[in-house]
């Protein structure tokens, strides 16, 4: 089986071979759009791939999750698909992290940040505490923050 790093070093070589093929200026610049294109696409895939790996999944596991296929999994890893935004989201959440995109000169930067497990926690409580009692609690804090503003 090929590994994850080679199906990288063989999409790079086709990019790099297409690159160099033509100098036409709207061409040349068709294809720096698509070698962008298929440098998300592939870095989408190496975050997925690193968020699993952390976390001990097997790509059956993650596609029952997010529910997709194994196939599908396989596919967006190794960068041959672009995913829709609510697919990304099921993503995230199959992948208990949140989601981001970070423009970065002319690329982007893709990454899977894990939930704080404090966060979560408190995020999990917040939601057990029934809202009267939310709404009670928050409106007391309110009070004491201007009680205390105001001396």
């Amino acid at each position: 089986m090929v590994s994850h790093a080679q199906w990288k070093l063989a999409r790079d070589r086709k990019v790099a071979e297409s690159i160099s093929e033509g100098e036409d200026s709207a061409e040349s610049a068709e294809r720096v759009r698509r070698r962008l294109e298929l440098d998300l696409a592939w870095d989408l895939g190496q975050a997925v791939y690193d968020r699993r790996t952390a976390l001990g999944l097997a790509q059956t596991e993650l596609a029952r999750r997010a529910r997709m296929s194994q196939p599908q999994v396989s596919k967006l890893e190794l960068g041959g698909s672009m995913p829709t935004v609510p697919l990304l989201a099921r993503l995230a959440r199959a992948l208990d992290a949140d989601f981001s995109l970070t423009p970065l000169g002319e690329g982007v930067r893709v990454s899977f940040i894990p939930h704080d497990p404090a966060h979560t926690e408190a995020a999990t409580e917040r939601a057990s505490v029934p809202a009267a009692e939310a709404e009670t609690d928050a409106d007391a804090g309110a009070g004491t923050e201007r009680a205390a503003a105001t001396g």
